[in-house]
């Protein structure tokens, strides 16, 4: 009988399906079994149910998790949810033990247990994924500390910078989705277990003795906040969100970059397509791909503030809507961090030096150099400036890069211009920015050697899973 009308009707279909989320939150089946076994556990400690009775509960919930995993649980139609497809087998295999299981809870603070722990469970995982991609970036940029390309503003040629240098800053940027992810995780751990449908629980429970045998950190303060949260899961889908931009903005270059205007890198032949008419093409379809998939992400934000935003105290059946979006988004995640570490460490994947090296000649990317080393002279820095765009007007007419300017050619500019030649050297200029965080040679050394430093102590610290057997 279902647990909402009054018995006699026969209900319709259209209805069941609307109402039911068991065809997407089966995916909680170990987090719900789980949380089972330690409330049964913490039941029998306290003396409300018998201690045969939680070792039934256990035994059979254990064997409704193995049939699950091997395919052979049967969800049936009249199951609204995976809390109640688990309690219907648990019942019809150990009878009345079964329907003890749920004594002092409720299904709002169920839910509110397993969805914490996959969400912190899968924050942590993505947490481990994102440093792997780290380590590929790492180990890439170790070889390339020398490797001179342009470096960019307004997707105009700015200044010489290296390889590694580049590769720094989506490493920089990932190190702060791992500290997203792994803050947002220790927030999260906390059991909502016992807050029971909004107001606690009459039954002499220990809530505590269920978050440690779960392997949370404590428990949540109030009850009433407990069942309507869902404030872990929005974080885990802002940390899903900015971690895809961050991926997205490195798959833009790499599509670029692979271009025959760029010809910077070669991807890999298996992360890449051929044309349907065209034989020549080498479509960069894993990267496209990253990029687009940003925006699905990004819409199961929006999608879970929007149900969020209007929902009154306690939980409301609108917070069904929780779920598949966060399924989506750490999928979507998941596999673009496999995907584009994968690809990194890819033989096949070639960054080009000598091409890389050839189109610094281009822009004029030594005049802010210029302009530096006669100011250090003692010209005010914006004649200096005024100077210096003049010496690139001066290259342009000649059909040259600015670094290719003879010393005659800057005196005939200004006297004060007088030996600063080596000043347009395009390897001078990368390696005079000696500034931390800058892009001379030694800054970046530093630069890796912090975060070789910062792989090897997220590697120390393996995250623990929450979710496991208690």
């Amino acid at each position: 009988m279902k647990l909402w009308g009054d018995g006699s009707e026969t209900g319709e279909a259209l209805l069941d399906e609307f109402n039911a989320s068991i065809g997407f939150d089966r995916v909680l089946f170990r987090e719900d079994i789980a949380g089972s076994i330690a409330h049964a556990r913490m039941l029998a400690k306290q003396g409300i149910i018998g201690k045969e009775d939680a070792a039934a509960i256990e035994s059979g919930l254990r064997r409704i998790e193995g049939e699950i995993e091997r395919g052979e649980f049967v969800f049936a139609a009249e199951d609204e949810d995976i809390h109640m497809a688990v309690e219907r087998r648990l019942t019809a295999l150990i009878g009345e033990a079964g329907k003890r299981l749920h004594t002092a809870r409720s299904r709002n603070d169920q839910v509110a247990l397993d969805f914490r722990l996959w969400c912190v469970r899968q924050g942590r995982h993505l947490a481990d994924l994102v440093a792997g991609l780290v380590s590929a970036l790492h180990e890439t940029a170790l070889k390339h500390t020398e490797t001179l390309m342009p470096g960019m503003t307004h997707l105009q040629h700015a200044q010489p910078i290296s390889l590694a240098y580049y590769l720094l800053a989506y490493m920089s940027m990932l190190v702060r989705d791992h500290d997203r992810l792994m803050g947002s995780a220790k927030r999260a751990n906390l059991s909502p277990l016992g807050s029971a449908a909004l107001a606690g629980t009459p039954h002499p429970i220990d809530r505590a003795f269920v978050a440690a045998e779960l392997g949370f950190d404590g428990v949540t303060l109030n009850g009433l906040d407990s069942v309507s949260d869902r404030d872990f899961a929005l974080e885990l889908l802002f940390n899903a969100a900015a971690a895809m931009m961050h991926l997205s903005r490195f798959c833009e270059e790499l599509v670029l970059w692979s271009s025959a205007e760029f010809r910077f890198v070669r991807i890999a032949d298996r992360f890449t397509t051929g044309s349907s008419i065209m034989p020549q093409k080498r479509n960069p379809d894993a990267a496209e791909l990253i990029r687009g998939k940003t925006g699905r992400v990004y819409g199961s934000l929006m999608g879970l503030l929007t149900v969020m935003k209007g929902t009154p105290l306690a939980y409301n059946k609108d917070m069904q809507e929780d779920k598949e979006g966060v399924f989506d988004a750490v999928k979507t995640l998941s596999d673009s961090l496999t995907i584009l570490t994968a690809m990194l460490q890819d033989e096949g994947t070639v960054f080009d030096r000598e091409v890389m090296r050839a189109a610094c000649a281009r822009g004029h990317l030594s005049a802010t150099d210029l302009a530096d080393a006669a100011a250090q002279k003692g010209v005010p820095f914006r004649e200096a400036h005024h100077l210096a765009r003049r010496a690139a007007s001066l290259a342009d007419q000649k059909g040259i890069d600015l670094s290719m300017l003879k010393a005659e050619d800057l005196a005939l500019i200004d006297p004060r211009l007088e030996g600063l030649t080596d000043a347009l050297s395009l390897e001078a200029s990368m390696n005079a920015r000696v500034s931390a965080g800058g892009t001379a040679k030694s800054a970046v050394l530093d630069q890796l050697s912090f975060i070789e430093g910062w792989i090897k102590s997220v590697h120390l610290v393996k995250s623990p899973q929450p979710a496991g057997r208690p």
